[in-house]
Formats: structure tokens, C-alpha cells, sequence
């Protein structure tokens, strides 16, 4: 499994950096006023730093972009990374930086010479997200990551601010991890075994198998998987660092190991790529070891429901009608429309069981929301303006794209059958408002809810400023800011 590059923080010594290994990274402004520790490099690399920062090349170079220099003479590292970053960057623009970095270094061992820069702990996130490689399942893996040594002016200070920066971290790579893993290994019975890990962390974690379920009257849900070879299962994680008694937040994920459409068979091509069905269900874990992590105090439970949906002949059908947790039948229109069917069901189990403050489900849910929105933003939709408010932004001071979208009645009236209390789709038009609107059949009066739709951002085919291309991690960071914001009692 891909894991965080290990990185200290240490006092600004310049003596050190003759004999350095690996690279050496360092801040230089915009107008060129050099620190001191740009100042001895320059002197140690014979006046290599102000030729380059004087180039016409430097002058073109973006803020938070990286000249690098290769083996300079006068030193012992294999490059110097100039990095153009005012004194006071903001977060956003400290957190691309530190992903530059990443970029420029590979695995190689680096010194970041960040001295009085600020957000040193901003430039250590983004150095660790986007310093991320899954190669699990090749025979020739590659160089392992070197650790950073990070010289800033107040080292314990930063060391405490990177802290909770790195947990999130964490729980991004978690996430990764799940998505970018193939079916045949993460099946539901490994990934219901992997969540169970978090009990290490202080998350108590049950998990209701098939027989549980049934009891329960998880029709909805069951439905999906009863195609497959593997069991459905609804894994339910806790963490209680909030005061006893308050009402949870709870997360809810579709968890969809593999999608083949099921009878509503899927093209083959690009089929391969739902491997990723189970998007939602991998940003709960990261959000629930994020949380366990950090040791919020707060109170979270997240709920995923696990399945897999194959063609067979015990699969579902178009046509059949099948009854949901809350009592409402539901007439199954399209097979490939099941991930509304796994988050009714765990949905009505997370209000009925937890009785939670608030309610937040995630999806790779549908096309419909990449046509919508392309990859730049998940699809937000909401009962609760105040939640969907503070979601947003979150959202926005994280830089995950998100953008809020309609629900109304006229979309809700898409969804009525002539047999049963509702179909599972509206029809082409509109599909990722029907498919809330559907969801929203399932919420209570009282809770408060929003519905992500992450189909678009999940998983990407292009490199990103924080991730390499592939599973991005896409929630992880908003949900934590929001669950630290909103959800959190404060000292």
C-alpha cells in the first residue's frame, strides 16, 4: 500500500546544507529579496541561484512553480529546487507548492529550506499528497519515497500545525488505496476486513452480514448483490470523541465493488473502470481515520453498504419490484440504476439506528453528473441550506470542487411507476437530480441531509495539481474541515 513520505521538522541550519543528500528546496520571492538560507546556497553553488533567478526563464516561471537545477557545483545534492513563493503565500497556493515539489524531487531524499515562508505545514500536506504511487500489483515496484527534512524558523510550532494536516493525509492515501484497488482483491469480504483495521485507531466497527440484513428488511440493498458470488454486507464504524449523548454526523458510501450494470449490462469498454463503483464507500473510511486519527471531538459514524452487482441467474431483473428498509416498494427500471438501491437502505438504517445530527451520503453515482460537471466538481444537493452552506465551504477553503444543484418536485414527479411506489430512474433527462430526488424519498423531515454525487472526481485519467492521475481522494479533506468547522466542540 502507498504510504505517506516521511517527513520531519527541524531548525534552519545552513551548515547543513553543504553535505545535504538528495535534493535541497528553496524559497525565493517574487523580488528576488534572497533569504539567508538562499543566500549561503547561492554562495556554496558559486552564484548559480542569481544567474537562474534572473533568467528570463525565472521570470516566466508561475508562483508556486519550481526551476530545478542539476547537480550544482559546489554542493552534493543532485539538484537544487528554486521555488518562486512569496513570504506570505496563501494556503491554497502553499499547498500546490509543496505538489510541485513532490513533482520535481520523485522519491529522492529532500531538504526544504522553508525558513520564515508561511504555512510550512500547507507545503508538508501537499508534499505527501501529491507524492503518492500505487504499484501494489506490479512485479517491479518503485523507489521507495526518501524522507524530507523541513527547516523552518518555529519547527515545533509547524510540527503541531502539520499534525492534523498529515492525518488527513492519511486518510486521503486510505482512500486511494481502496479505489485504485481491482475487484478480484477487494472483494466485499476484504474490504468490510480492511475497515475492520480501523479498530486499531479506537473506531468500533460492526459489520451486518446478509442474514442481519434481511432481518432488517434490506430488500433495496439486497437486491443489488444477489447476482454475485460475493455477500452483501453493511460495514458501520463509530467514533465517539464528542460529548456522550450528542447525535452523531453520519456519513453514508455506496460501496459497489465491481458495477457490471448487472442484466442492464454495461459496454465493455471502460468497464474495467468500475473498479471504482465503491468511490463513496473509500472517503467514509478516509474520513473515519482522519477522525480517529486526529482524535476529533466529535462524534461520526459512517455506514457503507457493500456489494457487488453481476449478471446471473439469480441476478434482479428489469421489472422486478422489490421492498426497501422504510417499507416503500420500488420498481427496478434499469439494473445499473443500484446505487440508489445500496444508499436507501443504509440511509433509513442510519436515522432509525443513530438518530444522527446530520446525514451526508457519497456516490459514484452517475453519468448524468459527469456531463453535468465534467471532473471539475462534485454535484451537491441538499434539504438543509445552513449544511449545503458550510459544506461548500469547506469545500472551497480545501479546493475540492463542488457545486450545489436543484431539487424539486417536477424531478421527483419523474420517478412515479405504474406499479410499484416508485422506479428507481426518471429517464436520460436530468439523471443526477432524479437520482437525489430518489434518495430524498429516504431522508426524514427532521434530518438534515446532502447527497454527493462524486461520479466525476473520484477518478481521474490526468494528473492533478495534489494527485497523480487515478483515485483522487476527492472528499476526504472537505468532510474533515467540515466535521472540524461544524461538528467539533472547540477548546
Amino acid at each position: 500500500m502507498a504510504e505517506l513520505r516521511a517527513l520531519t521538522f527541524q531548525p534552519v541550519d545552513l551548515d547543513a546544507l553543504a553535505t545535504a543528500e538528495g535534493r535541497i528546496a528553496v524559497c525565493i520571492t517574487p523580488d528576488l529579496k534572497l533569504t539567508a538560507g538562499a543566500r549561503r546556497l547561492n554562495r556554496l553553488a558559486k552564484g548559480a541561484i542569481a544567474r537562474a533567478t534572473t533568467s528570463e526563464a525565472w521570470e516566466k516561471l508561475a508562483e508556486g512553480k519550481v526551476m530545478s537545477l542539476n547537480w550544482p557545483s559546489g554542493l552534493e545534492v543532485e539538484a537544487v529546487d528554486l521555488v518562486k513563493l512569496s513570504r506570505r503565500p496563501s494556503a491554497d497556493l502553499a499547498r500546490r507548492t509543496g505538489a510541485a515539489l513532490a513533482v520535481a524531487a520523485g522519491a529522492s531524499k529532500m531538504t526544504l529550506l522553508i525558513e520564515s515562508t508561511r504555512h510550512p505545514e500547507e507545503i508538508a500536506l501537499g508534499l505527501v499528497l501529491r507524492g503518492y504511487g500505487f504499484d501494489d500489483h506490479k512485479t517491479k515496484k518503485g523507489d521507495p519515497l526518501g524522507k524530507a527534512v523541513i527547516m523552518c524558523t518555529k519547527p515545533d510550532e509547524a510540527q503541531a500545525a502539520a499534525a492534523p494536516r498529515l492525518a488527513v493525509a492519511e486518510g486521503v492515501h486510505l482512500t486511494r488505496n481502496l479505489v485504485n484497488e481491482p475487484a478480484n482483491v477487494l472483494t466485499t469480504t476484504e474490504f468490510a476486513k480492511r475497515l475492520e483495521a480501523l479498530g486499531g485507531l479506537g473506531v468500533e466497527v460492526e459489520v451486518l452480514e446478509e442474514k442481519e440484513l434481511k432481518k432488517l428488511g434490506m430488500g433495496a440493498l439486497l437486491c443489488v448483490g444477489q447476482g454475485s458470488d460475493s455477500p452483501s454486507k453493511v460495514v458501520i464504524m463509530r467514533w465517539r470523541g464528542g460529548a456522550k449523548g450528542d447525535a452523531p454526523l453520519a456519513l453514508i458510501g455506496k460501496g459497489v465493488v465491481f458495477d457490471t450494470g448487472g442484466i442492464s449490462l454495461k459496454p465493455a469498454a471502460g468497464m474495467e473502470d468500475m473498479t471504482m463503483d465503491m468511490g463513496g464507500a473509500a472517503v467514509v473510511a478516509g474520513v473515519m481515520h482522519t477522525v480517529a486519527r486526529r482524535k476529533a471531538k466529535a462524534n461520526v459514524v459512517g455506514l457503507v453498504g457493500l456489494v457487488e452487482n453481476m449478471p446471473s441467474g439469480s441476478a434482479v431483473r428489469p421489472g422486478d419490484v422489490v421492498t426497501s428498509m422504510k417499507g416503500d416498494t420500488i420498481e427496478v427500471i434499469n439494473t445499473d440504476a443500484e446505487g440508489r438501491l445500496v444508499l436507501c437502505d443504509v440511509m433509513w438504517h442510519a436515522q432509525e439506528s443513530e438518530k444522527p445530527a446530520a446525514m451526508i451520503d457519497l456516490a459514484t453515482l452517475t453519468g448524468a453528473c459527469i456531463i453535468a460537471l465534467g471532473h471539475e466538481n462534485a454535484a451537491v444537493y441538499s434539504n438543509d441550506d445552513p449544511l449545503a452552506a458550510a459544506f461548500l465551504k469547506a469545500a472551497e477553503t480545501e479546493t475540492e470542487g463542488a457545486w450545489r444543484m436543484p431539487l424539486g418536485q417536477a424531478y421527483d414527479d419523474m420517478l412515479k411507476s405504474p406499479v410499484a411506489d416508485m422506479k428507481n430512474i426518471g429517464g436520460r433527462p436530468a439523471g443526477s437530480i432524479t437520482a437525489a430526488q430518489f434518495l430524498k424519498r429516504f431522508v426524514k423531515e427532521e434530518t438534515p441531509w446532502i447527497h454527493l454525487d462524486i461520479a466525476g472526481v473520484a477518478h481521474v485519467s490526468r494528473d492533478l495539481d495534489l494527485s497523480p492521475k487515478g483515485a483522487t481522494g476527492w472528499g476526504v479533506r472537505a468532510l474533515d474541515r467540515l466535521i472540524s468547522d461544524r461538528f467539533e466542540a472547540q477548546d
